[in-house]
Order: structure tokens, then C-alpha cells, then sequence
């Protein structure tokens, strides 16, 4: 997966264009990891920020679109290919400077980019 391809959801994962995942629990490889807080379906910047709850004390992480193995609308769940571990390692998610910063997405391609063959960075 390229650094341009983790920032859109797989042909496979079952996300129609459109349809609003707020509310839908997202699961870990691992288990359950919070709620889906907000969707960015701009093209080329696609991602989820999820509510991590008690889970890692409130936090909210952003997930680009390409960590999304499935999406299941009767269970209302997202499907990560990640492990809790992983997604709680993951770079801080600061709505402040995300939303003042347009060069974000280069730490989450650094760190999620090498999961998918993608270089270092």
C-alpha cells in the first residue's frame, strides 16, 4: 500500500462513499477500541478519529481509511487490521493543530505506512 492508497478505504472493506460511519463501533484485531467520533471522506485526505473512551483515558486517535479491513452497517462496527497496541502507538491526535496543519498526514504515514510495506519515513 503507498503512502497516497492509506488514505482511502479498500475496494473490499464494504464502505459506500457517503454513508456516515459516526457512532459505529471500530474493533482491533484485538478487540474493541471505541467509537467513531468523525469521517473525512475528502479525497485523498480519508480517515476516521476514534473515541478511545476509558480505553486509553479519552484519548482520540485518527486512522487513515486504508487501516479499514470491513465495515459491517447491520452490526454498526468497523473492522481495523491493527492491534489495540498499534493504534495506542500511533502519533497524537491534536484537533487543534489537525485542523491548523495541512502536513499531518505525513507522521501517520510514517508510522502506519511501514505496516503496509510503505517506507520509513
Amino acid at each position: 500500500m503507498s503512502s497516497s492508497e492509506i488514505w482511502d478505504f479498500r475496494t473490499t472493506s464494504g464502505h459506500v462513499a457517503g454513508t456516515d460511519l459516526v457512532g459505529f463501533h471500530v474493533e482491533a484485531t484485538d478487540g474493541p477500541i471505541g467509537k467513531v467520533d468523525k469521517l473525512s471522506e475528502e479525497v485523498g485526505a480519508r480517515y476516521l478519529v476514534v473515541d478511545t473512551g476509558p480505553w486509553i483515558f479519552g484519548k482520540h486517535v485518527l486512522l487513515p481509511a486504508g487501516t479499514v479491513a470491513r465495515v459491517d452497517q447491520d452490526e454498526k462496527k468497523v473492522y481495523v487490521d491493527r492491534t489495540k497496541d498499534e493504534i495506542k502507538g500511533s502519533p497524537e491526535f491534536d484537533r487543534s493543530e489537525h485542523d491548523s496543519d495541512s502536513g499531518y498526514q505525513e507522521k501517520y504515514v510514517g508510522y502506519y505506512g511501514p505496516f503496509y510495506g510503505g517506507p520509513v519515513v
